[in-house]
């Protein structure tokens, strides 16, 4: 027996057992994040995939997409955006102030709550100072004389009202945009979330 054992240590089976599974491996993570870029929609900066959760997907696309965006609700019990960079493509850093302006009645339209999430670029949800990683309908938010709205992103306390303030982590982050039990214009691909505009 340690005579097979040794002749298969020496023979190369069992590095090629290892490449084999290390290739198998990547292969199968390639194919996944391709699928799942086919399934995602990117406007303004934001994606979102509209499949996710849905029973009708089939064995590959459900990994795919459970792998890109674990544990969600169907889209239309919940849609969810992400995006990492602002409206000149750059990846988001609290080095910088950035906007995000709803223009008048454009605000996600939905049948129970929307939040805006700011997080470390793993998603993870960073402590700040004020207390605060989200803004949602809740907020109190200010609208401006025209009726929009301005979220301010930044690390510091902006020179606006507060209470459209999302502190921003410090060094890169993401923003997650959730709606629960979305809108019409949400459901038929209607609406848009703006971009987010550095200022500063």
């Amino acid at each position: 027996m340690s005579g097979v054992l040794a002749w298969v240590v020496s023979s190369g089976v069992v590095q090629g057992v290892i490449i084999g599974a290390a290739l198998a491996f990547l292969t199968t993570i390639l194919i996944l994040d391709s699928v799942a870029k086919a399934q995602t929609t990117t406007v303004n900066g934001w994606s979102s995939i509209r499949k996710a959760g849905q029973p009708g997907n089939g064995l590959l696309v459900r990994a795919a997409l459970q792998k890109a965006l674990p544990v969600v609700n169907v889209f239309e019990e919940a849609a969810y955006w992400t995006t990492s960079i602002d409206s000149a493509g750059k990846k988001l850093s609290g080095e910088n102030a950035y906007r995000l302006h709803f223009a008048p009645g454009r605000l996600p339209p939905n049948d129970a709550f929307w939040s805006l999430t700011a997080t470390d670029t793993v998603g993870y949800m960073v402590s700040n100072p004020s207390g605060r990683s989200s803004v949602d309908d809740h907020s109190g938010l200010v609208t401006n004389p025209d009726g929009s709205v301005d979220v301010l992103l930044q690390p510091q306390p902006p020179s606006g009202p507060e209470q459209n303030w999302l502190t921003a982590p410090t060094g890169r982050f993401n923003l997650m945009l959730r709606a629960y039990l979305p809108g019409a214009a949400i459901l038929n691909g209607g609406y848009e979330v703006p971009p987010v505009v550095k200022v500063s």
